[in-house]
């Protein structure tokens, strides 16, 4: 059984930094890429950030300058910095994992989602 668990979210004025972490735990094998996606209310979930295993990173163009992803292998975390965060911003944000586990005889991969965490900038 695998687990994503996220912290870090909470309130935060205009302009203000957050650091959001997702440490993923059980019987992993591997951890191929990392990322964050967020939903704010009446809005379909989007792609915040991701991270390969080898370094490559993806970010939203509303994003990008702002947040930095990154991640702690031998912990099983990724991280997301966010900096100069806007009203725009709040939401409720998802880690997610691509993870290999493996039993006796077989391997699966797939996608793992944390449970959220939620992040709210005021004006």
């Amino acid at each position: 059984q695998v687990q994503l668990v996220e912290s870090g979210g909470g309130l935060v004025q205009a302009g203000g930094s957050l650091r959001l972490s997702c440490a993923a735990s059980g019987s992993i094998f591997s951890i191929n890429a990392m990322g964050w996606y967020r939903q704010a209310p009446g809005k379909q979930r989007e792609l915040v950030a991701t991270l390969s295993s080898g370094g490559s990173t993806n970010y939203a163009d509303s994003v990008k300058g702002r947040f930095t992803i990154s991640r702690d292998d031998p912990k099983n975390t990724v991280y997301l910095q966010m900096n100069s965060l806007k009203p725009e911003d709040t939401a409720v944000f998802y880690c997610t994992a691509l993870i290999k586990t493996c039993a006796e005889r077989w391997c699966d991969r797939r996608s793992y989602w944390g449970q959220g965490t939620q992040v709210t900038v005021s004006s």
